[in-house]
């Protein structure tokens, strides 16, 4: 096999603090839903940020027994769920693929920090002793896709991608490359994050990387391009997507969502946590995708920004689809939907990959909320405030992290 081979997304699957099924999150992005209100999850009072996209009324049980589900990190567990809904989906539960020919890719920026933290009090308060026996097989970052392969039966190989916000599309990339090149017929492949707690978000509070100044309006607080954005806001959640060779899909009579057609990657080079103000790096990676698809960047109706709601991220990505695009930058329409959903961090490009399948596939092109106050250093189209229907044949879908990690993906009409 080759790049000539098409790969198609067959599946589906999500938990998200817009939804806990590819339907609910849909339709809380056509009707520009927000996810984002206070924590939950623990007691805020001692952070500076006060306010989260959580996930609500996840019911694990759902997926997994009670017993088994002790014995992962909420990460998994919120790994595990999305798989499952997405192999239900494809229709493969049912079987027509050979479980040595499944492989397994997701994306996880941090690991199981709750149960980190949890390990740390029993250290300092109780001593080494009184560890639990499954804490290292609970919080280290590959036993999600390590639980989703077994759970599955995928029995060929399974990986973790470790990119900070750029794991899930980096993940979903590296898929494609794996069944261009004849490794599987199909991947288990997207990302997944559980980072809602105190040690996470105190932490990215010390980096002043969340947003403080609207913690009694949650839902106003993820405002990419406007220019009295001060943050991001922590997501997290799991999306999941089957990857199919095209003459396997085929041999299946599979329906198919959308092409993931191509994938670009690149280092800045630059800094450990800040964007490379010069954008050379996403400029870099935007360029290689759309060659890897052998796409015209005139051919781009819809950018999937990673938008992240900060005075950094937001000016740096305008600059790089201008200097892609020329003057199509201003005719096509480049849209964040973290302004819904947060920043699920290691899952953030995998929930907006599936966002782009849909948005290719229904002819809609989700809106950036909360755009009150333009920022005239980010002039695009940025869909403000409510979605558009309109036909829509390639999306781009671009993540860039920490570390300087950019991945970007061209997804097509089918």
């Amino acid at each position: 096999m080759s790049n000539t081979t098409k790969v198609l997304v067959t599946g589906l699957g999500v938990i998200s603090p817009v939804g806990n099924t590819v339907e609910e999150m849909w339709t809380s992005i056509r009707n520009g839903v927000s996810g984002i209100g206070r924590i939950t999850k623990f007691d805020p009072s001692r952070v500076d940020a006060k306010i989260a996209a959580e996930v609500k009324n996840f019911d694990v049980t759902k997926y997994v027994d009670l017993k088994e589900s002790r014995r992962m990190a909420l990460f998994t567990q919120y790994a595990v769920a999305a798989a499952k809904q997405a192999w239900q989906d494809s229709g493969l539960a049912a079987g027509g693929a050979d479980p040595e020919r499944v492989a397994v890719m997701i994306g996880n920026g941090i690991g199981g920090k709750e149960v980190d933290e949890e390990a740390y009090h029993t250290l300092f308060e109780r001593g080494p002793s009184r560890l639990s026996p499954i804490l290292i097989p609970k919080l280290i970052a590959n036993e999600a896709a390590g639980n989703v392969s077994i759970v599955l039966n995928a029995k060929g190989a399974a990986h973790t991608v470790v990119t900070a916000c750029a794991s899930g599309t980096d993940a979903i990339g590296i898929a494609l490359d794996m069944i261009r090149a004849g490794r599987a017929d199909v991947v288990i492949a997207g990302g997944t994050e559980a980072t809602v707690t105190e040690y996470c978000i105190g932490g990215f509070c010390s980096m002043k990387a969340l947003s403080t100044q609207y913690n009694d309006e949650p839902q106003k607080a993820c405002r990419p391009f406007d220019a009295k954005r001060d943050g991001f806001i922590m997501g997290e959640g799991a999306a999941i997507l089957i990857l199919e060779s095209e003459a396997h899909a085929k041999a299946r009579n599979a329906r198919a969502y959308a092409e993931i057609a191509g994938y670009g990657a690149s280092g800045d080079a630059y800094h450990l946590t800040a964007p490379d103000p010069e954008a050379t790096g996403a400029i870099r990676a935007i360029t290689l995708a759309l060659k890897d698809a052998g796409v015209d960047a005139n051919d781009v109706d819809y950018v999937n920004a990673h938008g992240t709601s900060t005075a950094l991220n937001d000016a740096m990505e305008t600059k790089a689809v201008k200097a892609v695009f020329g003057a199509h930058a201003y005719e096509l329409k480049m849209s964040s939907t973290k302004s819904m959903t947060g920043h699920l961090l290691g899952a953030a490009g995998a929930l907006e990959a599936v966002i782009c399948s849909l948005a290719v596939q229904n002819g809609f092109y989700p809106p950036t909320i909360n755009q009150e106050n333009p920022d005239p250093v980010c002039d695009l189209n940025s869909v403000p405030n409510k979605g558009v229907e309109a036909p829509m044949r390639v999306a781009v879908s671009t993540s860039l992290g920490f570390g300087g990690h950019n991945g970007v993906l061209v997804i097509k009409a089918v």
